[in-house]
């Protein structure tokens, strides 16, 4: 059943819900469940690293290849739009195949397309390959947030949703601390950035191999191979379900994308053009535009941990809105000063409210999609989103050739980019305040236990019937397999 819209901000507990407290729900976590956690969480950390490779190099690309502020920021846009194309095709694949072997392959792609960006000589050709790593990069989010989140206690996946999404935030920071002490050191420049960023996603994707497929999709795949199911009546099965799950939830995949169109649209309107910004716009230098940037995305990690948590407690929807207020409140400090010390509280303050907001996003996604398509639902809506958001760069480096401002002792006039982003990100608050209040909860819930995407029923949600034998914790992810049976199921997974 599709979860309703214009339901009570204020969540209700679930009848027979007790809940246990967040230091036991966390205590009772094994060594696979915070090993799989952290998997995600690396995975969306390296993606936001690759990605921001180009934001921080802006002005590097400018000079290496003789373009524009908006021809540069072409480049994102590509990758942005590109994206969803990724998310469907590993979205597909992790749902009918499992989380491990496609987000492995995946991590290596994107840390092919990486390393090849960084060694290209022509604009034409680092447009070509920041094209394909886009579609390479879509599949990650969708494909981490179910490895990290869908084998954690419901107790603590408001936190580990926080903590999740703000891997960004900490890939930004670990890409802005290469570009402020790695890039000038070395003589390859920028392109040092791209090679290192290959690296840590090489060693995203050896972490996750070493690890054991999820829990719930190897319960799933017994109980499909109990029945007698081959592989190919389970690719039949899983394209019905895909078709079912498309028929009954096709409003809720509209609001889902038109929801992440306004999360997109804050993120990238927010961090994209940001360093470029404090040194076109208020005259700083390289050293201290990166500094900001860094003090931005503690802000960021701050604010995804702190929603994260009150989300648990005073609902996802009432968490995002609140947080969205206080980007609106903060906007005047964020572009108004124009000391170092005002506009870096300001980027902490702003980054604070919008990474809070996102901090919620996994978790909200998860519980809101058909849970049989944990990795596809929440994946192509995100990307979607980041679709119909690419151009917020280059909207923003026009809108600058337009506005235009002065900086005491500088001849001439500079891109007002202050104003630009002050519009865009006030209008695009608004719209997320009024799209999440409109927008339906399902708060506390226990997606784990619904059906695969590879078993008859999935695509309507149904719940599997469960041995309670087999659970240890009413809220603790079903199972049918020991631990210690799943590093021997593992090497067979993809080859039933």
């Amino acid at each position: 059943m599709a979860p309703r819209f214009l339901t009570s901000l204020v969540p209700r507990k679930q009848t027979g819900e007790q809940g246990r407290p967040l230091l036991e729900a966390l205590a009772s976590l094994t060594l696979l469940q915070w090993g799989q956690f952290f998997s995600g969480w690396l995975a969306w950390t390296c993606d936001a690293i690759d990605f921001f490779s180009v934001s921080l190099s802006v002005s590097h690309l400018r000079t290496q290849f003789g373009k524009e502020t908006s021809d540069i920021t072409t480049a994102i846009t590509l990758t942005l739009l590109f994206r969803s194309l990724g998310a469907v095709l590993f979205g597909v694949l992790s749902d009918r195949f499992g989380r491990k072997w496609p987000l492995v392959i995946n991590l290596i792609i994107v840390a092919i397309l990486e390393l090849g960006a960084g060694f290209v000589n022509d604009f034409q050709s680092f447009l070509a390959a920041r094209s394909l790593f886009g579609i390479a990069m879509g599949g990650i989010w969708g494909m981490a947030a179910s490895t990290a989140l869908e084998n954690l206690p419901v107790e603590v996946r408001g936190l580990a949703s926080g903590v999740l999404q703000q891997g960004y935030a900490v890939g930004y920071l670990i890409a802005a601390v290469i570009n402020l002490k790695l890039v000038p050191a070395v003589p390859a420049g920028w392109r040092a950035l791209f090679w290192t960023a290959a690296g840590l996603s090489l060693l995203a994707a050896a972490i996750r191999a070493v690890l054991p497929e999820s829990e719930v999709f190897i319960r799933a795949k017994a109980a499909e191979r109990a029945r007698g199911h081959t592989t190919t009546n389970k690719t039949k099965v899983f394209i019905h379900e895909t078709w079912v799950m498309l028929k009954t939830h096709w409003l809720l995949c509209i609001y889902a994308v038109l929801l992440m169109t306004g999360f997109n649209f804050l993120s990238h309107g927010s961090q994209d053009l940001y360093p470029t910004y404090l040194q076109t716009s208020k005259g700083f230098s390289d050293h201290n535009a990166t500094i900001a940037t860094i003090i931005g995305n503690c802000g960021a990690i701050a604010g995804g941990a702190v929603a994260g948590y009150l989300s648990q407690y005073i609902g996802r929807r009432l968490t995002i809105i609140i947080f969205v207020l206080l980007i609106g409140a903060f906007i005047p400090l964020w572009i108004l000063p124009s000391s170092f010390s005002a506009l870096a509280a300001g980027a902490f303050c702003i980054q604070f409210g919008v990474q809070g907001a996102w901090g919620v996003i996994p978790i909200q996604l998860a519980e809101m999609s058909p849970p049989a398509f944990r990795a596809t639902f929440p994946g192509v809506a995100y990307q979607l989103g980041n679709m119909v958001s690419s151009a917020s760069a280059q909207i923003e480096a026009t809108g600058g050739r337009n506005f235009r401002t002065t900086i005491p002792g500088r001849e001439g006039t500079v891109p007002d980019y202050a104003t630009v982003q002050g519009i865009l990100i006030g209008v695009v608050a608004a719209f997320v305040v009024l799209i999440t209040l409109i927008g339906p909860e399902n708060h506390g819930a226990h997606f784990e236990r619904a059906k695969t995407a590879i078993e008859e029923g999935g695509g309507l949600g149904e719940i599997e019937e469960v041995d309670p034998t087999t659970v240890s914790n009413d809220r603790s992810p079903p199972t049918s397999v020991h631990e210690d049976e799943i590093h021997e199921k593992n090497s067979s997974d993809l080859k039933v």
